[in-house]
C-alpha cells in the first residue's frame, strides 16, 4: 500500500523522499557503527590497561623475590616491608594468599581486607590454570566493574609458593560519557548535512523538473478533441526537445485526421442506429404475427366468446402498434425518452396481457403474490420494459433445452419487486458490465439499445434494475419499482 501511494507522487517529491530515506539510513548506520566500534575500543582499552598493570605488578613482585630463596613459610617475612613499596609503585592494592587460599600478607590492614580466604571454586580454577585467572563482577557499592585477578607465585626453583590477588576497578562511565558526546556531535553534524542536502536537492530538483513541468502544463491545457490543438513552443536544444517535436508532429497529424474521423464515426453511428431501430421494431412485430396466426388457427365463429376474443386481439394489436410508433419516435432522438403519461392500472392484469402475447409456446409463467397490484406509471414504458426483457430471454434459449421464463411479482411496502428469469445461455462475464450501455459496434440484435432504454425508463420512475447470470445456466433480472400511489 505504501509503495502504491509513492508512485502517485510528483518527481520532485520522489527525489526528496528518496534522499531523506538515504540520509536517515546513513545517520542510523553511522551512529550504530560508531557505537559498536567505540564500545569495542573501550572494552579493549580497559583490558589492555589491566593487562599492563598486572604485568608491571608481577615484574615488581618477581624482582622483590629474586634476591633470596623464598618458600611458602618465609614468604610473609620476605614481603613484610616490600609489599608496601610494590603497592605504592603500582598504585594498587596487593594481597598474598598461601596455596590453600588463606590470607598471608597485604599492603592493607588485615581487618580492611574483605576476602580473608579465596573461595574453593576460584582456588581450584587458579590451581588448574597456568596463567592468570580473572573473575569479573559489578560492585554496586563502588559503582564500578571489579576484575579480580589471581595468579600463582613461583620462587627461583619454579616452585609454587603463594597466590597473588590483584583487584582492578575500572569505571567505564568516563569512556561512555565521552562516547555519548561523540554521538551527539555525529547527530548534529548529520542533521546539518541533511538540511543542507535537502536545500541543495530542492534547488536541483526544481531546475530538473522546471522544464518538464512547463511542458506538462502545456500538454494539459491542450485538448485533444477541442476546437484547436496548439503545438508547444519550446526553443531549448536539450533532451526534451525531441519529445516536444514528436508531440507537435502528432498534433498536426491529428488535426488532419479529425475531419475524416468525425465523418466516419457519424456514418457508423447512423448505421448501427438503423440496426438497433430494426431490432426494436422487430420485437413487437414477432408477437403480433404469432398472435394473429394463433387466432386464425383457433378461430371458431360459433364460439360464444368470439366477440370478446376479437376485442382482446384488437386491443393487443393496437398496443403493439402503439409500441412500434413509440419506439420509432424514441429512436428519432436517441437517449430521450418519450413523454410520460402516467395512469392508474392493475400491474397484474397488464402483465397477464403482455405474457399472453408472447406465450405461444406456453413456456412463460407469471407468479403474483397479490390478486390486485395497483400502480401509477406509463403503460407504454411498462410494455417496452417487459417486451425487451421477455424477448431477450426467448432469444437466449439453449439448443436442445426447452426455454422456461419465470416472471415473479411481489408487492412489498409500496414497492413492486419483479424478477424475469430464464434458463438460457447466460451472459459472458466480460460482457456483463456493459449490458446496460448502448452498443453501436458489435451487436445488431439482442442486448443493444433495448436494455439501455429499459434502464433509463426504470430509473425515470426512481426504480432499480440489476442482473445475475451464469453461463450455461441462465439469467435473472431484478427490478424494483415504486407504486407511486398516495397512501
Amino acid at each position: 500500500m505504501a509503495f502504491s501511494r509513492y508512485r502517485g507522487y510528483s518527481l520532485r517529491t520522489k527525489v526528496f523522499i528518496g534522499f531523506m530515506v538515504v540520509c536517515f539510513l546513513s545517520i542510523i548506520g553511522s551512529t550504530a557503527m560508531s557505537y559498536l566500534i567505540i564500545r569495542k575500543s573501550i572494552e579493549d582499552q580497559s583490558k589492555t590497561e589491566m593487562q599492563n598493570k598486572f604485568e608491571a605488578l608481577m615484574k615488581t613482585l618477581d624482582y622483590a623475590l629474586s634476591h633470596t630463596m623464598v618458600t611458602e613459610a618465609n614468604l610473609p617475612d620476605v614481603l613484610q616491608d616490600e609489599i608496601y613499596e610494590i603497592a605504592d609503585i603500582n598504585k594498587h592494592d596487593v594481597i598474598i594468599y598461601d596455596l590453600q587460599g588463606n590470607y598471608l600478607v597485604s599492603n592493607k590492614d588485615k581487618n580492611l581486607v574483605a576476602q580473608k580466604k579465596i573461595p574453593d571454586e576460584i582456588l581450584k580454577k587458579v590451581e588448574e590454570s597456568e596463567n592468570r585467572y580473572d573473575v569479573q563482577i559489578y560492585d554496586e557499592k563502588v559503582g564500578s566493574t571489579l576484575t579480580s585477578s589471581y595468579m600463582t607465585i613461583r620462587n627461583n626453583m619454579l616452585e609454587p609458593i603463594a597466590i597473588v590477588y590483584f583487584p582492578f576497578y575500572h569505571n567505564e562511565d568516563f569512556y561512555y560519557g565521552a562516547f555519548h558526546k561523540y554521538v551527539q556531535y555525529i547527530i548534529l553534524v548529520n542533521l546539518f548535512l541533511v538540511l543542507l542536502s535537502i536545500w541543495l536537492s530542492w534547488i536541483i530538483s526544481k531546475n530538473l523538473t522546471k522544464a518538464i513541468t512547463r511542458i506538462s502544463d502545456l500538454i494539459t491545457r491542450t485538448t485533444l478533441f477541442g476546437k484547436e490543438m496548439r503545438p508547444i513552443k519550446y526553443f531549448n536544444n536539450d533532451e526534451l526537445s525531441g519529445l516536444v517535436k514528436s508531440y507537435n508532429k502528432m498534433v498536426y497529424q491529428i488535426e488532419d485526421q479529425k475531419m475524416l474521423l468525425a465523418n466516419k464515426e457519424r456514418e457508423e453511428a447512423w448505421r448501427e442506429m438503423a440496426k438497433q431501430v430494426a431490432h426494436e421494431v422487430k420485437n413487437p412485430l414477432t408477437p403480433m404475427k404469432l398472435l394473429i396466426q394463433n387466432f386464425v388457427r383457433k378461430f371458431d365463429k360459433n364460439d360464444p366468446n368470439i366477440e370478446t376474443k376479437v376485442k382482446n386481439l384488437g386491443v393487443s394489436l393496437v398496443d403493439q402498434i402503439d409500441l412500434i410508433a413509440t419506439v420509432a419516435s424514441a429512436f428519432s432522438e436517441f437517449a430521450k425518452l418519450p413523454p410520460k403519461h402516467d395512469e392508474h392500472f392493475d400491474l397484474k392484469e397488464e402483465l397477464e396481457n403482455l405474457v399472453r402475447v408472447f406465450n405461444e409456446e406456453g413456456n412463460i409463467y407469471l407468479h403474483v403474490n397479490k390478486q390486485n397490484i395497483p400502480i401509477n406509471m406509463d403503460r407504454v414504458y411498462l410494455s417496452r420494459i417487459f417486451t425487451n426483457l421477455i424477448t431477450n430471454a426467448k432469444q437466449a434459449e439453449r439448443e436442445g433445452i426447452k426455454s422456461i421464463i419465470n416472471l415473479d411479482v411481489e408487492l412489498v411496502n409500496k414497492k413492486v419487486l419483479i424478477t424475469v428469469e430464464d434458463n438460457g445461455t447466460g451472459i459472458p462475464k466480460d460482457k456483463l458490465e456493459q449490458i446496460f450501455e448502448p452498443n453501436f459496434t458489435t451487436k445488431s440484435s439482442g442486448m443493444g439499445l433495448g436494455l439501455t432504454m429499459v434502464k433509463k425508463m426504470i430509473e425515470e420512475y426512481k426504480g432499480e434494475i440489476s442482473v445475475k447470470t451464469e453461463e450455461g445456466r441462465g439469467t435473472k433480472f431484478n427490478i424494483v419499482l415504486p407504486t407511486n400511489l398516495e397512501s
